[in-house]
């Protein structure tokens, strides 16, 4: 019982380690003026931006452009990796194409965005959308081309062709390594959402960033940090309980 508190109170010792430490030092003044602050300022500026009405709003619309991005790219990329996975001819065609596209820094489609769709949620949906959908088509690809012939002689045995087989062999099989694909999709997600909102946004976590730098306030910077931080890994925590599926346990086991 003792040792499995330990586990779970075992991730928490490095961030209250780093914690104690930043208290320590901002209470020493080890760093200059202006520069790093207490935590007792973030918390009271995490205050100050929550009674506003102003913090629930940036989260809110930040939260929309990740998720429109994300299922836009998963909805778009997720079929076109399959017939790539599973027609030699069409991966051998587009491969180049597609992992041309996938190297490409997403900043440096933000003179587009904003020249094709101006300030607000589509430049923003936009950005997430070039920077996931391309890792998202390659990585299903690729899963789709290693699953084993042997699964597909199996299911052809049983009779299992059709919309059957990539309910109930193709897709369980490319499970883990697509939800890994996904976790590192929503990571991507946010990174570019916050550039995307600090140079063509009016609100956000990234605009909240950027207009704390402009305003000289360091613990509201921190404050979106955090809160980008915390979103982020409960977004991975979320995508990280799909592997509990039955179905998907299958591709974990195969």
């Amino acid at each position: 019982m003792i040792a499995r508190a330990y586990v779970k109170t075992l991730p928490l010792l490095l961030p209250a380690t780093a914690l104690t430490a930043w208290a320590v030092c901002s209470a020493l003044h080890v760093f200059p003026p202006g520069s790093v602050p207490a935590p007792a300022q973030v918390v009271a500026g995490f205050r100050e931006e929550l009674l506003r009405g102003r913090l629930l709003d940036d989260v809110v619309a930040s939260l929309f452009r990740v998720f429109s991005g994300f299922l836009l790219s998963v909805g778009l990329g997720l079929p076109l990796g399959l017939g790539m996975g599973l027609n030699a001819r069409a991966r051998a065609a587009l491969h180049p194409t597609i992992n041309f596209f996938r190297n490409l820094s997403p900043l440096a489609w933000i003179p587009f965005a904003i020249l094709w769709f101006g300030i607000g949620d589509v430049p923003a949906i936009f950005l997430i959308l070039m920077t996931t959908f391309f890792p998202i088509v390659m990585a299903t690809a690729a899963a789709v081309a290693n699953i084993p012939n042997v699964y597909f002689r199996v299911a052809s045995d049983h009779g299992i062709r059709g919309g059957a087989l990539l309910w109930q062999v193709t897709l369980p099989a490319i499970m883990p390594q697509f939800i890994t694909t996904l976790r590192l999709a929503a990571g991507l997600s946010w990174v570019v959402v916050v550039a995307a909102e600090m140079i063509a946004g009016r609100d956000g976590l990234g605009f909240l960033i950027w207009d704390a730098r402009n305003a000289l306030r360091p613990d509201l910077l921190v404050v979106g940090m955090i809160l980008i931080g915390m979103i982020g890994v409960a977004m991975d925590a979320a995508l990280l309980k799909l592997t509990s599926i039955p179905s998907v346990r299958w591709g974990y086991e195969k």
